[in-house]
């Protein structure tokens, strides 16, 4: 985050072509997978810049049943020589590294790597489809984990707050 009393510094040209992602972004969504039943969860994503070239990237979600807390995640975006990169670190013990393109307002990433602690469940595979129009951002999250084939596991419509 930016120090309350520093300026907000100009966005890196490495990532002028992602500022499309800048800003806070609520929202809900809905997840299944073969292994857990069904669910419905609220959504904030905050992803800022401090002059670098990187974005970084923030997510928590709760349930919109009870409003516990189920999952989070952080890391950044950055531009590479072959379009674009994401790593994130998850609080289940797992890193994903994911590389893509960005076409306009359209984002997709797939995993050329997924790290996981001793005690972290087996992700094979990660890919993300995230799009922006106007102040709507929508994504889509597919996965190969725990013997499961690839299949979409998360879908979300968020807006710019």
């Amino acid at each position: 985050m930016t120090p309350p009393d520093a300026s907000t510094p100009e966005l890196h040209p490495d990532v002028a072509e992602l500022g499309f992602l800048l800003g806070t972004w609520a929202g809900q969504g809905e997840g299944r997978y073969p292994t857990i039943a069904p669910f419905a969860y609220g959504e904030e994503i905050r992803v800022w810049h401090v002059g670098k070239p990187f974005l970084a990237y923030v997510q928590r979600t709760w349930s919109l049943g009870d409003g516990r807390p189920l999952h989070g995640e952080a890391g950044y975006w950055r531009r590479s020589s072959g379009g674009v990169e994401l790593v994130i670190a998850h609080p289940t013990g797992i890193v994903e590294v994911d590389e893509g393109g960005v076409e306009g307002t359209h984002l997709m990433v797939s995993s050329t790597a997924v790290v996981g602690t001793s005690s972290a469940k087996a992700v094979a595979q990660v890919v993300r489809q995230v799009d922006v129009e106007g102040s709507d951002l929508t994504y889509r999250v597919s996965m190969a984990a725990v013997g499961q084939p690839l299949q979409e596991h998360l879908r979300a419509r968020l807006v710019r707050v």
